[in-house]
């Protein structure tokens, strides 16, 4: 006979085993996802997987990888970062006008360009950690703030400017065949995950923004990590302003302007919980990865631009359902048994 004490235990197993089901599927959805899109690339386009193309699109990928990944760090702490495209802009003009395109003065002009960087983020996190204001009304007023502050710095520098010589060279290399950013994304993945899963502070971080109230209730500062949520953040953001700088040689104000939602949904396709909580840098870098290499099999099928934001928008939709697929199953389980009428009403009716 089983006693009450064996009968919770199996029910907490079981309720184990599925939330770690469910954790899975959402982290490997986007990996079949991306999958499936590599076949249907292989069918439709097949020279957008030729090497030389997949190696092209590799580093606008890391990019985003980069910028996604800051902006799931902001979701798990149940924030929004819509700051980022002003951020890497600000970064990238940065890099030109302190750098003035010597290379004596690049290592100054990058540290610099992350030192703004993170006073942006550190100003998104005090007003909405510390003042608690909401964050997406928050991080767009502070990025409009940040453009034109942006505006007005760049004005003063010649429209020719460019990079250092020496930034340049570095942020057209090699290494193994693949551009130094893809090997900057993949080492920032490595570290974020290790600091995440391994550490004290990722598992404090986690549960700040599973359950804030609970955290706070085992003496964890809630405010604290969400303030070093919106930094941490701002650092990613600089570094793709800083690699952009570096690949395009000659950047412009609108090097940012890629970033706005792109970040967002390469974070939620990923898995990244809104809800707060719960993200996979790996699944994040694997988002950025589908997204980029659909819009370069949609821009070789040469399909419009209006049918090419149609067709994203249905694989950011079906991404997130099957991402989500466990927890729709089981709420459509719970509403089918609830809308069931009772045993005795039925034999009543009868």
């Amino acid at each position: 006979m089983t006693t009450p004490g064996e009968i919770d235990r199996s029910q907490v197993g079981s309720t184990g085993r599925g939330l770690a089901a469910s954790l899975q599927m959402r982290f490997a959805a986007i990996w079949i996802a991306f999958a499936a899109l590599l076949l249907a690339s292989a069918l439709l386009a097949p020279r957008s997987l030729l090497p030389s193309s997949f190696a092209a699109v590799l580093p606008l990928a890391a990019f985003l990888a980069i910028a996604a990944m800051g902006e799931s760090i902001v979701l798990m702490s149940r924030g929004i970062d819509l700051s980022i495209p002003a951020i890497v802009t600000l970064s990238s003009t940065i890099i030109l006008g302190f750098s003035r395109g010597r290379d004596e003065d690049m290592l100054f002009a990058i540290v610099a360009a992350l030192v703004f960087a993170v006073a942006v983020g550190l100003i998104n996190g005090v007003l909405v950690a510390g003042l608690r204001l909401n964050a997406l009304i928050v991080t767009l007023a502070v990025g409009a703030m940040t453009s034109g502050a942006t505006l007005w710095y760049r004005e003063s520098l010649p429209a020719e400017a460019r990079v250092p010589p020496a930034l340049a060279d570095w942020g057209g290399s090699r290494l193994i065949g693949l551009n130094v950013s893809a090997w900057v994304a993949v080492l920032l993945v490595i570290v974020l995950t290790l600091v995440l899963r391994k550490t004290v502070i990722g598992r404090r971080f986690s549960a700040v923004g599973a359950n804030p109230r609970a955290a706070w209730v085992s003496g964890i500062s809630v405010p604290v990590y969400q303030l070093a949520a919106f930094a941490g953040a701002a650092i990613l953001y600089g570094v793709v302003g800083i690699l952009v700088s570096a690949f395009i040689r000659n950047p412009t104000l609108l090097v940012g302007d890629p970033y706005l939602l792109a970040p967002i949904a390469a974070a939620v396709l990923g898995g990244t919980a809104i809800s707060g909580g719960i993200g996979s840098m790996v699944a994040v870098a694997g988002a950025a990865l589908f997204l980029t290499q659909l819009g370069q099999l949609l821009k070789i099928l040469g399909l419009s631009t209006a049918i090419q934001l149609i067709i994203q928008g249905v694989a950011i939709v079906l991404g997130m359902t099957l991402a989500e697929w466990h927890r729709l199953r089981f709420t459509l389980r719970r509403l089918l048994r609830q809308e069931r009428p009772p045993t005795a009403a039925l034999r009543f009716r009868s």
